[in-house]
């Protein structure tokens, strides 16, 4: 399994268990994996749905700022992977 840094977090909604992730490079789209790592982070997860300004999008690219619903705890900095087969 490849990994490819895709962005990094700039928030974490706890009590909605939401992270604003800043996109870096490439694109994500629903269905794809992704792993959260930082200093105490670590974790994957499928991508279930991505949101741009409250609307979901099916895609992500570079530039744009999302909202994922994470399965843990993800904090500021940490950063995000898109994980491959490749």
């Amino acid at each position: 399994m490849a990994e490819q840094k895709i962005g990094v977090v700039i928030h974490y909604y706890g009590n909605i268990g939401v992270a604003a992730i800043q996109l870096a490079e490439g694109e994500l789209r629903a269905g794809d994996v992704i792993r959260v790592r930082g200093s105490t982070s670590d974790f994957s997860q499928h991508v279930d749905s991505i949101q741009i300004d409250g609307k979901a999008v099916e895609v992500a690219r570079a530039g744009d700022a999302i909202g994922l619903k994470v399965i843990d705890q993800a904090r500021e900095r940490d950063e995000v992977y898109k994980v491959t087969n490749d």
